[in-house]
């Protein structure tokens, strides 16, 4: 049997245990994306895989991200610099000061 294209793959389904909001960064496996929608428990939706998103850092984040570095997510949707004990989420788009809420993220598989 030949491979058949099946989408793009900008996104992938998913369907969730609890309720996902909007923005929020889904792990599974090695698989990372982020909600473009809020979705209910036990209903059909789906995870961006490609994309440029602003994600919000840990308010005592004081880290500098620089346009180019590689980018981590924890399980708990924090952005981190550190590869131990997290996922590979993308690469850093803009730099973002010590002070920015957020970096700016260009999601990679």
């Amino acid at each position: 049997m030949q491979a058949q294209f099946v989408h793009d793959g900008k996104a992938v389904d998913f369907t969730p245990t609890v309720d996902v909001a909007v923005g929020s960064i889904v792990i599974q496996g090695d698989l990372v994306g982020i909600t473009k929608r809020d979705i209910k428990a036990g209903s059909l939706g789906s995870i961006a895989v490609e994309g440029v998103f602003d994600i919000p850092k840990d308010p005592a984040d004081a880290e500098v991200y620089a346009a180019g570095q590689k980018i981590y997510a924890t399980t708990d949707g924090i952005v981190t610099d550190v590869d131990a004990g997290t996922v590979y989420l993308g690469k850093v788009v803009n730099d973002a000061a010590a002070t920015d809420s957020f970096v700016r993220v260009r999601l990679s598989q």
